[in-house]
């Protein structure tokens, strides 16, 4: 079957060409008996022939005969190129315009980029001068609120200053025209004055008061009022700064009925304190 069909279209073959050759033969021998039948020209009208026209491709525009069309392939490569090269100037054309715009678009792109970083640190930047500017003014505003809490401490002390309240009063008891301590005056000393080991803000009066009359009373009080600060001082290790001392002579101490003098030797020990001033420390 298969044997059948390649003859039937090879014959078929063979006679389309047979068929198209057939003019071109005839054309062919009509020309050369044409050209037997003219005379020769003479010497003076002889004239350069004709050109013949230049031969073409079967593809443009020739008869078609025999050998171009069984040799001849359906398209060439130049006449390819020739219709393509257009299309290939135009697709080049695009190429270079797109790779110019994306090269444009990617400028573009940079700078945006490079605008939108400065602009991010610009805002950081200013982000952190406003902390900074905060904490600033949080620690002005917390030195200024220590600052005042100290000033009211300052002036609540110094408003304390003379606040002394009486504590303990000890009375020391002297014979007529003695001013030595007795054993009994000094431990009665030693007990007020021994829990006073190591305390501030604390003052102790020492006034000495002696029957009798005029400068004679003041000195004897004074005497016997130095011997008990003596004594703190000596044995008790007291700051003399904390101890005050008056010679009353024979003046009434406060609380006596009337205007009463003094009847026997004696001296009063008053201990001061600031509870106020205590607790701060």
């Amino acid at each position: 079957m298969k044997t059948r069909i390649f003859v039937t279209l090879l014959l078929a073959t063979i006679f389309l060409a047979m068929t198209l050759a057939l003019p071109a033969f005839a054309q062919q021998s009509s020309s050369d008996s044409g050209t037997q039948a003219t005379p020769a020209p003479s010497a003076d009208t002889a004239r350069e022939p004709l050109p013949s026209s230049t031969p073409h491709d079967f593809w443009d525009g020739d008869d078609p005969n025999l050998g171009s069309l069984i040799l001849h392939p359906f398209a060439r490569k130049a006449w390819v190129r020739r219709q393509t090269e257009p299309i290939k100037d135009r697709i080049n054309e695009l190429d270079e315009i797109t790779g110019e715009n994306a090269n444009k678009i990617k400028d573009i792109d940079s700078r945006s980029q490079h605008g939108l970083q400065l602009a991010s640190e610009k805002t950081n930047l200013a982000d952190q001068h406003a902390s900074d500017a905060s904490n600033k003014a949080q620690t002005a505003n917390l030195a200024a609120t220590d600052a005042n809490t100290r000033v009211s401490s300052a002036e609540q002390m110094v408003g304390s200053l003379d606040q002394y309240k009486a504590s303990t009063q000890t009375e020391i008891r002297f014979r007529p025209g003695q001013t030595l301590l007795s054993k009994q005056a000094k431990d009665a000393l030693d007990q007020m004055a021994a829990p006073l080991k190591d305390q501030h803000s604390y003052v102790i009066e020492v006034r000495g008061f002696s029957p009798g009359r005029g400068q004679a009373a003041i000195t004897t009080s004074q005497k016997m009022a130095d011997s008990v600060v003596r004594y703190l001082v000596l044995t008790h290790n007291i700051p003399v700064y904390r101890i005050y001392t008056v010679g009353m002579g024979n003046t009434p101490a406060a609380g006596e009925e009337g205007t009463r003098h003094p009847t026997h030797a004696r001296v009063e020990v008053s201990l001061l304190k600031n509870d106020v001033l205590s607790a701060q420390r």
